[in-house]
């Protein structure tokens, strides 16, 4: 029977192929470029997960223990995210929203996951591992959040939903 942290190990890349396998078929999906361009870059950042995670594996299953990885946060993802250009070429109730919001569940479970791990990890190299994972993955969700809050309150008020 493997360990927790293998088993941890295997079931991130696994989350992380599976949202890199969503956005790039939301990005091939969709007709707006602005939304191409930002699904793209998702895709690439849980690619460059799985990279860090695959080492990790590699390094834990070889030691059994973490190795120390250089790890950078990248913003140019919020910043594409939340341009005024992209909010006008998503409409609330679109394909592109639907994968927003699903792409929402998909980081707030990889939230959660990582997240635990990093509070029961004892090698302080998973620890800063998954903090940072779990951070990463916050930046994805606070954007999208927020993108998802302009386009609810976009078709609320094209539907004239306000009580005022």
């Amino acid at each position: 029977m493997e360990n927790r942290s293998t088993e941890i190990l295997k079931t991130a890349i696994l989350m992380e192929k599976r949202g890199k396998a969503f956005y790039e078929k939301v990005a091939e999906q969709t007709a707006s470029a602005e939304v191409k361009k930002i699904f793209t870059m998702m895709a690439e950042e849980e690619q460059t997960h799985v990279e860090f995670l695959s080492k990790q594996f590699a390094s834990y299953s070889r030691d059994k223990k973490f190795a120390k990885v250089e790890l950078k946060f990248d913003a140019g993802v919020a910043d594409a995210i939340l341009s005024g250009d992209i909010k006008k070429q998503i409409t609330a109730a679109s394909f592109e929203a639907a994968a927003i919001s699903a792409a929402i569940d998909m980081e707030t479970k990889a939230i959660e996951v990582y997240s635990k791990q990093a509070e029961v990890a004892t090698d302080p190299n998973e620890k800063e591992l998954f903090l940072w994972l779990a951070d990463w993955e916050r930046g994805h969700h606070k954007v999208l959040h927020e993108l998802n809050e302009d386009l609810k309150e976009s078709i609320w008020y094209d539907n004239q939903f306000w009580p005022f």
